[in-house]
């Protein structure tokens, strides 16, 4: 009886609540100090149903990729989910989007415009404000 009720829960919930709905903010982006980059931002779903972050792109680079770090090792992965009435944290030390072979170097107080593609959802365009080499919104 109780996973029925459950069951007609979510369901219900999902019904009102329909598809994802996605908004990204604390989106930045070190400073390079090569030739390469990274960004980080936060996807929320407020929606009812998951989706998937599954690539990145920017004129910055030709070559943008999504990134998860675990035990200080750094691997490429497809897509990233963004659980329903959750969030997508790409941080410092963790999860982020990788710039490699940058066509020029960002400034301090520029932005980069990146285009975010979901599995779902229609693409958002986002800016990475651009922020000193040791930027950390956590101590900040």
């Amino acid at each position: 009886m109780l996973s029925t009720g459950l069951i007609l829960t979510g369901c219900s919930s999902e019904s009102s609540r329909g598809k994802p709905e996605l908004k990204v903010d604390g989106a930045f982006m070190p400073e390079p100090v090569g030739d390469m980059a990274a960004g980080f931002l936060t996807v929320r779903n407020d929606g009812g149903e998951a989706d998937k972050l599954t690539s990145v792109t920017s004129a910055l680079s030709d070559d943008v990729t999504i990134h998860e770090s675990k035990n200080q090792k750094m691997r490429k992965v497809a897509a990233f989910d963004i659980p329903a009435g959750g969030e997508l944290a790409l941080e410092r030390g963790g999860s982020h989007v990788m710039f490699m072979e940058l066509k020029q170097r960002p400034k301090p107080g520029g932005h980069v415009s990146v285009r975010l593609h979901f599995e779902k959802s229609d693409p958002i365009a986002v800016e990475l404000a651009v922020k000193e080499p040791t930027y950390n919104p956590k101590k900040h």
